[in-house]
């Protein structure tokens, strides 16, 4: 039988890799999605025609529930959130309301419509924060930053409650940061990028960053919704850290970007206060033994590798929509 797989956040840069990548493996995959009149399905315009969008949002229980008795998934990602962190500082309510108790509703529809439905939860290195060791792996005690973070303790805390209070087949994957091309411009990996770009085409000169020294252990989006579909097809659910085990600075990236494309990234970097945070996390670099031994996963695009396949995304788009040679 042809496995059925529903994704919350399809339109968002994991949902749109994980799409691509249970079709390859032969699913059927329901995308879920708010009804809006903005929504975006750019990431998502090349299979849009093999996946079925279904209505729904975390907010509403009662949405949940019907996509899940209309289409009888299997297999249940939970990839939608509030999940940009300076957003989090301005609109903390509505960050706990989507990212933190939305995690409940969609553990607790499974649980009325179906309990057999295999549940993965999208945990974040965020949740380490203010690190109490490094590396961090899966006993490493949470201490959040932000109220992101706050709301992704929350959200994974849960899903170890209902795998253990009702024998729910629910993990979660604890991503270290993960980017590609299609990662939202707000991100900094993806604005240092995008801006380096724009300066190589004298569309723009400067580039305003904040915390410099912050460090991340960074690894491509497309390695890590792998790892999702991983932890899934095991014989007992359990969480995982994914991360590639390395670590970069803010600095090291605006560097490597710049270089990408011949230029020195001290002549273009400003430091800006504003983009500062009030409780900012300094180094997160993860320990992804667990997923190594026992899902057999391996990161295989290295930070550089990344960070040159997004200069170059950039740079073409930037030429197509400047119609430039």
């Amino acid at each position: 039988m042809v496995k059925r797989a529903l994704i919350t956040g399809v339109t968002g840069q994991d949902g749109s890799y994980l799409a691509e990548f249970l079709l390859e493996k032969g699913y059927e995959v329901i995308g879920m999605v708010r009804r809006t009149s903005t929504v975006n399905f750019e990431r998502i315009k090349h299979i849009q025609d093999k996946i079925t969008l279904a209505s729904g949002d975390l907010v509403d229980q009662v949405s949940i529930i019907d996509v899940l008795r209309e289409h009888r998934p299997d297999e249940v990602y939970n990839l939608a959130a509030q999940s940009f962190v300076p957003t989090s500082w301005s609109q903390p309510v509505l960050t706990g309301e989507v990212t933190a108790l939305g995690v409940t509703r969609v553990l607790d529809a499974i649980r009325i419509v179906d309990p057999t439905i295999k549940f993965y939860q999208a945990s974040s290195s965020e949740m380490f924060g203010k690190v109490r060791e490094a590396p961090q792996n899966e006993n490493t005690p949470f201490y959040p930053r932000s109220p992101y973070g706050v709301a992704k303790v929350y959200g994974h805390w849960i899903t170890v409650n209902y795998r253990e209070s009702y024998g729910l087949f629910a993990c979660s994957g604890i991503l270290f940061n993960h980017e590609s091309p299609r990662r939202g411009l707000e991100f900094s990996t993806h604005k240092v990028t995008y801006r380096a770009a724009r300066i190589k085409l004298g569309l723009a000169n400067e580039l305003r960053m904040g915390n410099l020294d912050a460090k991340r252990d960074w690894g491509y989006a497309g390695d890590y919704v792998k790892a999702m579909w991983l932890m899934l097809q095991q014989d007992e659910p359990e969480d995982y850290v994914v991360a590639t085990g390395k670590t970069h600075s803010v600095r090291e990236l605006c560097e490597l970007a710049f270089s990408c494309l011949g230029l020195d990234w001290r002549d273009h970097v400003v430091v800006d206060p504003k983009f500062l945070r009030p409780a900012d996390v300094d180094c997160l670099v993860g320990d992804a033994t667990k997923a190594r031994t026992k899902l057999g996963w391996e990161p295989t695009v290295t930070f550089e590798e990344l960070i040159q396949m997004m200069v170059d995304a950039d740079l073409e788009t930037l030429k197509r929509e400047n119609h430039l040679g």
